[in-house]
């Protein structure tokens, strides 16, 4: 059928094209109760196996780890309020880590996608059944090239179709810092838009019924060459590039169907009493182990009955009453109702886990590769890191006027400079000491175990390990005045400013944890 439907789409381009003038749009309303299903299925990307992560999908009941293109229509229900749209949409889950390491499952509030029917010379059609589309990077741990705002026309810059909206009674103080560069444990404000940004923010989200949001933008050309499962290479975004009066439109060939943007709300004030935000770093997690958030996306697979989609697209402007309040939407599905799946991989998803679903550490701002979690023959939890360790130990700096810590084994050598790019201390970055639990002697302790001879903390939360403190100087007490968010009596350095220890203990005693610590990065590597 689909074979018919793209033949039809592409001769239609020969036909009076029907240009729309301004923005009108439905919003797409979901019910039930919770989701179809949660699990580690994704028929897009690991079609017929278990998926690398969790997602949390919805939509028609055909969904499945194997799929056919014209699999959905045919689905008994779907958990849209609309009947005619068995299409199946999904992201990420959502999870909480706690100070001791264990991970909690981050309920889904709620869902909305929007199917916005945009300005175009072109002629809006719709999605062909089994059009598959991804939109995001699952990879991405760093700010996106693109900046914190939203980029969705090729005309205006590098693409940036993700981001985060933490909806809240006050956004004084912000919900990321001014200073955030994005890589050091909270994400970077949107300029347009107190209330967005990229990446996780490091306050409650406490708005009236709207939690921490997952916003997701999906592109609107599709390539027919490309084909319905090429997801790759089978979409584009539009341009307003040679437009006028705000239009943007497809490449010469291309089909333009709806662009669908994806709200998904997360059920975070559940743990509001348990961290401490406003401190520079925060505790959710994706299920891909994503600490940062950069990493958001979203997939979608096209199950509509398309003539009544092309109806909509034509004649419905409901707005965020909602896509049911069309008069051309056919039936709409009870609310009290629900249509939910059995998940396909037996495996504990929700409650407390050890590790999330699919074993995926937790990496970004410091934590992955650069630090990874082992544990020493004798028991005691190390971390061993792939960055190279000099053998020959520089003094640090002795010249300090700070007062000394009362920290057993180690001297207060004072406030030093540092850089987000180069950092001064690099044997281990940003220890992970549990989230609200950073101090200057669980750093120092966390240091010494680990071999190293210099422990600094920084911006109230961060830890860092090493031998010499590299291109840093002696910088004004001042500068290190942020209390630690593990202990406020203890002060934990401050913005690029590092709080300074240098451990007391015998070169030899040093030099044997080393040698262990070079054994386990050679057994681990």
């Amino acid at each position: 059928m689909h074979h018919k439907t793209i033949i039809a789409m592409i001769a239609g381009l020969s036909t009076t094209i029907q240009a729309k003038e301004s923005r009108t749009f439905a919003v797409n309303h979901f019910y039930g109760k919770g989701a179809l299903v949660t699990g580690r299925m994704d028929p897009i990307t690991n079609p017929g196996v278990a998926a690398s992560h969790v997602h949390t999908i919805q939509g028609g009941s055909n969904f499945n780890l194997t799929m056919t293109d014209d699999a959905l229509p045919s689905s008994n229900c779907t958990s849209s309020r609309v009947d005619a749209d068995k299409s199946n949409y999904w992201t990420p889950s959502l999870y909480f880590q706690a100070s001791n390491g264990s991970f909690l499952s981050v309920p889904m509030f709620y869902m909305n996608v929007y199917y916005f029917f945009e300005a175009t010379d072109d002629e809006i059609k719709p999605f062909p059944v089994g059009l598959r589309m991804l939109s995001g990077d699952k990879d991405l741990r760093t700010p996106p090239a693109g900046g914190a705002s939203n980029v969705l026309d090729t005309n205006e810059g590098v693409i940036q179709p993700v981001q985060w909206t933490c909806p809240r009674k006050s956004y004084n103080p912000p919900s990321y810092p001014a200073s955030s560069d994005g890589l050091h444990g909270v994400g970077i404000q949107d300029p347009n838009n107190a209330g967005q940004g990229a990446g996780f923010p490091h306050v409650n989200c406490d708005g009236y019924a709207s939690p921490l949001r997952a916003d997701i933008h999906f592109p609107s050309c599709y390539n027919p060459a490309a084909g319905l499962r090429d997801y790759k290479n089978n979409m584009a975004w539009p341009s307003s590039k040679g437009t006028t009066g705000g239009k943007a439109n497809c490449p010469e060939g291309w089909v333009h169907v709806p662009h669908i943007f994806y709200e998904v709300y997360w059920n975070t004030p559940l743990f509001e009493d348990l961290w401490t935000p406003g401190m520079g770093e925060q505790p959710f997690i994706l299920s891909n182990g994503d600490r940062t958030g950069y990493s958001l996306h979203g997939d979608f697979i096209a199950g509509w009955d398309e003539a009544v989609l092309q109806k909509i697209i034509d004649n419905c402007d409901a707005g965020d009453a909602g896509m049911d309040k069309c008069a051309d939407a056919g039936f709409i599905n009870d609310p009290s109702t629900s249509c939910n799946i059995a998940n396909q991989i037996i495996e504990p998803i929700s409650g407390v886990l050890d590790k999330l679903p699919g074993d995926n550490p937790p990496t970004g701002w410091g934590q992955g590769a650069e630090d990874v979690p082992s544990t020493s023959p004798s028991g005691e939890s190390v971390s061993v890191t792939t960055t190279a360790q000099s053998n020959v130990k520089t003094a640090a700096p002795s010249d300090s006027t700070g007062t000394d810590s009362s920290i057993s084994g180690w001297s207060y050598l004072g406030c030093y400079s540092d850089n987000v790019s180069a950092r001064a201390l690099t044997g281990i970055k940003f220890a992970n000491l549990g989230v609200g639990k950073v101090t200057s002697t669980a750093c120092t302790d966390y240091c010494a175990k680990a071999g190293f001879s210099l422990a600094g903390t920084e911006y109230a939360g961060q830890c860092f390990c090493g031998d010499k403190l590299e291109g840093s100087v002696k910088i004004g007490e001042e500068k290190c005045d942020m209390k630690c968010n593990g202990d406020d009596s203890q002060i934990c350095g401050g913005s690029a400013a590092l709080s300074v220890y240098e451990s007391t203990e015998k070169t030899s005693t040093r030099k044997l944890k080393r040698h262990l610590r070079s054994h386990l990065r050679g057994v681990h590597a």
